[in-house]
C-alpha cells in the first residue's frame, strides 16, 4: 500500500468521466495504473495490477446500467479482496450508501457531481486507501435534515451531529478537530458519546465508526 502515491484503477464506461477522474487523480498525486469500461475490465485490471491500492468504480455500467458496480464491490469482498473501493453515483441514495458500506472493507460512496472537486476526490481515495470509509456530504446532510419516525441519531446534540457528519465524510479525529476548531481530546469525547448514544459496543479498529455511519444512513431509509 502506498499512501504517498496511491495506485488506482478507474472504471467508468463514459470516456469523459473516466478521463476526467484519471486527470484529477494524477494531478492530486495518485498513480492511475489502469482504466476500464466495465466489470470484466475491472477484474482484468486487478489481475494485471495486484498491488493496486484503490478502485474508483461507477455504480451503473454495461450491460444493463443498473447496479453492476455495486455487485462488483460485493463480489470482490466475498472473494476476500480488501482493495479500497470508491463508488461513484449519480444520485444521493442512502440505500445505496448503506449497501456499499455493508459490503465491508475500505469503501466509499461519492456523488459524480463531487468529482469536479479534485481535492475532494483525491481525499476520498486516500481515506479508503488508509482503510477508512467515505459517504458523500450531500447524502449525510440529507439524512441529518430529514424528519419522520424516532431515530437513535435524534438523541445526538447539534455538535455531535456535526462530528458524525464529518466522520461519515471520512475525517479522522484530528481532521474533525481542525474543521471544528476543537482539541483532539474534545473530539474523542464527542465520538465516544455518539457511539454510546447509538448503542454501538466496543470493537477493534475502525469498526465502531463504520457502524455509527451505517446507523446514520439507515435512519434515512
Amino acid at each position: 500500500m502506498s499512501l504517498e502515491r496511491p495506485r488506482v484503477v478507474v472504471v467508468d464506461d463514459a470516456v469523459l468521466v473516466r478521463e476526467g477522474v484519471r486527470q484529477l487523480l494524477v494531478a492530486g498525486g495518485c498513480d492511475v495504473v489502469a482504466v476500464a469500461t466495465d466489470v470484466s475490465g475491472l477484474h482484468a485490471a486487478l489481475e494485471a495490477h495486484p498491488g493496486a491500492d484503490a478502485v474508483v468504480l461507477d455504480i451503473r455500467m454495461p450491460p444493463d446500467h443498473s447496479d453492476e458496480g455495486m455487485r462488483a464491490l460485493e463480489e470482490l469482498r466475498a472473494d476476500g479482496v480488501t482493495t479500497g473501493v470508491l463508488l461513484l453515483s449519480m444520485y444521493a441514495s442512502p440505500t445505496l450508501a448503506v449497501r456499499a458500506l455493508s459490503a465491508g472493507g475500505a469503501t466509499g460512496y461519492l456523488l459524480k457531481d463531487r468529482i469536479t472537486d479534485g481535492e475532494a476526490l483525491v481525499a476520498a481515495v486516500r481515506t479508503i486507501v488508509s482503510g477508512g470509509t467515505v459517504v458523500d456530504p450531500d447524502v449525510v446532510a440529507l439524512l441529518l435534515g430529514s424528519t419522520g419516525r424516532p431515530r437513535l441519531v435524534d438523541a445526538l446534540t447539534p455538535r455531535e451531529h456535526e462530528v458524525l457528519q464529518l466522520m461519515a465524510g471520512g475525517r479522522s479525529n484530528l481532521g474533525i478537530a481542525e474543521v471544528l476548531t476543537l482539541s483532539v481530546k474534545t473530539v474523542e469525547t464527542h465520538v465516544e458519546h455518539i457511539l454510546d448514544k447509538l448503542g454501538i459496543e466496543p470493537s477493534p479498529g475502525e469498526h465502531r465508526r463504520v457502524l455509527a455511519v451505517l446507523e446514520l444512513l439507515r435512519a434515512g431509509d
